[in-house]
C-alpha cells in the first residue's frame, strides 16, 4: 500500500514562486510514475507534470512548460514541484499521484494512489 502526503501550498502573488513536496510511504519503485495533478474552481482535475526515475524523463502540460519543474528524490521517496512565475490561472488544489503503469498516462484514472491535496492560491 502506498500513501502520499503533500505540503507546501499557500497564498502567493502573481509572478511569485512556490515549491510543493510530496512524500511517499510504502513500496515505491524507480519505474513508478509520480505526478502532480490540479483541480481549479469549477474545473475538472487535470494533469500537470510527471516523472519516472528509471526512464529519467519528465512530462509537462503545455501551460506550465518553462515555469514548473518536477523532480524526484529516490532516497527520500519524494517528488517536488517547483513553480515559478505563477499566474492567476494556476490557482487550484494540487494533488500528488502515483501510477504503477508501464507507460506514461495523463489521465487521472490511471493513477491508483493519491494524496489529500494542497491548496495553491495566486492573487493579483
Amino acid at each position: 500500500q502506498v500513501q502520499l502526503a503533500e505540503s507546501g501550498g499557500g497564498l502567493v502573488q502573481d509572478g511569485d514562486s512556490l515549491r510543493l513536496s510530496c512524500v511517499a510511504s510504502g513500496t515505491i519503485y524507480s519505474n513508478d510514475f509520480m505526478a502532480w495533478f490540479r483541480q481549479g474552481p469549477g474545473k475538472e482535475r487535470e494533469f500537470v507534470a510527471a516523472i519516472n526515475g528509471r526512464l529519467a524523463k519528465s512530462w509537462y502540460t503545455d501551460s506550465v512548460k518553462g515555469r514548473f519543474t518536477i523532480s524526484r528524490d529516490a532516497a527520500k521517496n519524494s517528488v517536488s514541484l517547483q513553480m515559478n512565475n505563477l499566474k492567476l490561472e494556476d490557482t487550484a488544489v494540487y494533488y500528488c499521484a502515483l501510477s504503477k503503469s508501464a507507460y506514461i498516462d495523463y489521465r487521472s484514472d490511471s493513477y491508483a494512489y493519491w494524496g489529500q491535496g494542497t491548496q495553491v492560491t495566486v492573487s493579483s
